[in-house]
This record gives C-alpha cells, structure tokens and sequence, in this order.
C-alpha cells in the first residue's frame, strides 16, 4: 500500500480534529505531535496518546524543527483544523517545514490568498490539499454522473436548483470567532463553503451572484451557474427550522433539490475523512485549482450588499422578512 507516514495536527481541540485523528489512524499512519491553545484534549487518548501536545505554537514550531534534526525524520503531513482565519499561516507554516498540507474548508478567506500560496508551493515543492469530501459522496458521485450524461444529450440545460441548510447553534457561537467575520468569513463560509464546491463541481462556474438577506445568523441568495440556477439559504438559527423537523426532535435540517428531486445524501458522511485521506495518500487530493470556485463565491457573497426580497429567491427567506 504506502509506507507510513508522520503528521502533525494544528487544532487538536477542535469539533473537526476528531475526524482527521480517526483518517490518519485509519489508514494506518502516525500522529507525532498535536497543537491547541486549549488544553482539554482528552481524545488523544482513543487515538495517539503518545503525540507530543503543545497549547503554544512557538513550542510546537520548535518541536517540529528540532524532531527533524534530531530523528533526521521529517512531517510529511500537517493538518489544519484550526479557526479559518488562521489556516493561511498554518498552510504557509507546513510548506516551509517540508510538509504537504491537509486543511479544512474554508482552505483561505479570499482569493487572493489562493494566489499567494500557488507561489510558496512552487517555492517548496510541497502540496497543498483541501478536505472536499462532499466531492467523495456516493449520492453525489452518482448525481454528478447523471448530470454529465444529461449535458451531453443537452448542453445547453439549465437545472433549477434549491439548497437549504439549517444547522442550529446556541449563543456560545456568536461569542466564538466562528461568530466574527472577520476570523470566520460569516455564516456562507462557514457552513456553505463545501456545498458551494459541491455544486460547481457538477453544475459548473458561477456566472452571477446576488445576496438576498445577510444577517448575523443567516445568509441567503441566488447564483446562476453555467448548467444551473441556485436559490439557497443558510442558517443557524433554530427558529427557522420547519415545525415538522423539531417534533422530530432535530436541531438541523439539510435538502437539495434539482429540478423539484430531493438529493438524498443525508447517510454516508462518517467516513469520507478517511476517504479523503486515502485519496491524498494517493496523491490523488484537491488543491489550490479545485479550492478556488468556492473561496471565490464566499468571499464575493461577503462583500455584496443584500437586495431584500426581489429576483430568484429562496421560500424560506420569507421566514425573515414575514417573522
């Protein structure tokens, strides 16, 4: 299969590094070193015990170049799961030290920050990949497929297309730095980056974006895509799940449809870590050039004032508007 690899992980407290421990356990790797500034980690446990930990980044910084030069090993792969404003660094921090990069989605903020780092991996050699696993879904396999198949009959066909993803989250989260835009990218970065991807990797780029509402807990539009019109609507407030989904005891509620079909995708998730682990063991990974499309639809969603309640919008945001 592949020798075993050494990793090092940067926000080893975070909700996502379970995950990533669990890839890098699975697929039969080594975890030599963790970071976090809080020091309530008691998951390493069930996973690598023995991983060095650090809660400042200065003594991890030192750990990794000194394990280098004393072992004469090196990092092959960091991971970053810290908060999203900080993953630019982190990513930088791992090319530098010799290592490829695995970081989560929101990979940068902006752009341009993609266009930064395109150099420093030209300047290192090193590999930068982003965790896209929606791109690894069976059901999403299977409907881009069937999409392709269609445009090849049709090219010119344009999907009607509605996202909706309601995911509650208490106060704590606007007290968090997943509640400042400036450290998370709001809510569309936050929660919307990876069906953003998602839905340009099979519909095609976006060929116009519009904003209908922005507000601190929820962010809505409409985008047309070379093969698609997209109303969608995001969201972390509770209130704005439907009545049927809370009797049901649930806190959040995810649909896709394409041309009035439900996408069912709501099973398959608690692997596609390690599925996307195994692809970038192969060297098969996304980077920078697959990361773009969505980084680039955030950071515009951002910076767009919202219309209200005009064009091609999504039903829900009447939920705003009407109360």
């Amino acid at each position: 299969m592949y020798n075993m690899k050494n990793f090092a992980l940067i926000g080893a407290a975070g909700y996502i590094a379970p995950r990533h421990m669990k890839a890098i356990k699975d697929t039969g790797n080594n975890l030599i070193a963790a970071m976090d500034p809080y020091d309530g980690i008691g998951v390493m446990d069930s996973n690598f015990p023995n991983a060095s930990f650090f809660t400042e980044f200065e003594r991890f910084d030192r750990f990794v170049d000194k394990w280098r030069r004393d072992s004469g090993n090196r990092i092959d792969y960091m991971s970053i799961c810290s908060p999203n404003y900080l993953h630019d660094s982190h990513i930088r921090f791992a090319l530098k030290n010799g290592a490829d990069a695995i970081c989560e989605k929101p990979l940068v903020l902006n752009p341009w920050n993609v266009d930064q780092l395109q150099l420093i991996e030209k300047e290192t050699g090193q590999k930068i990949n982003n965790i896209l696993q929606l791109r690894l879904h069976p059901s999403l396999i299977a409907l881009k497929e069937k999409v392709s198949k269609e445009l090849e009959k049709n090219p010119d066909k344009i999907y009607d297309i509605d996202l909706t993803y309601l995911t509650s989250r208490g106060k704590w989260y606007f007290v968090s730095w997943k509640g400042n835009e400036a450290k998370s990218g709001g809510i569309a970065s936050n929660i919307g980056v990876h069906f953003y991807d998602m839905l340009c990797w099979i519909f095609g780029d976006v060929i116009e974006n519009t904003v209908h509402i922005k507000t601190a807990d929820t962010n809505a539009g409409s985008f047309k895509l070379k093969n698609a019109e997209v109303r969608w609507f995001l969201s972390v407030n509770y209130d704005h799940i439907p009545n049927e989904v809370k009797e049901r005891g649930l806190t959040t509620f995810r649909s896709i449809t394409v041309d009035r079909e439900e996408i069912e995708f709501s099973g398959g998730f608690n692997e596609l870590h390690t599925r996307s682990y195994e692809e970038i063991l192969k060297g098969n990974g996304f980077g920078l050039e697959e990361a773009y499309g969505s980084i680039n639809m955030v950071s515009t969603i951002r910076n767009l004032e919202p219309i209200g309640l005009k064009g091609e919008y999504h039903p829900f945001c009447k939920k705003i508007i009407n109360g």
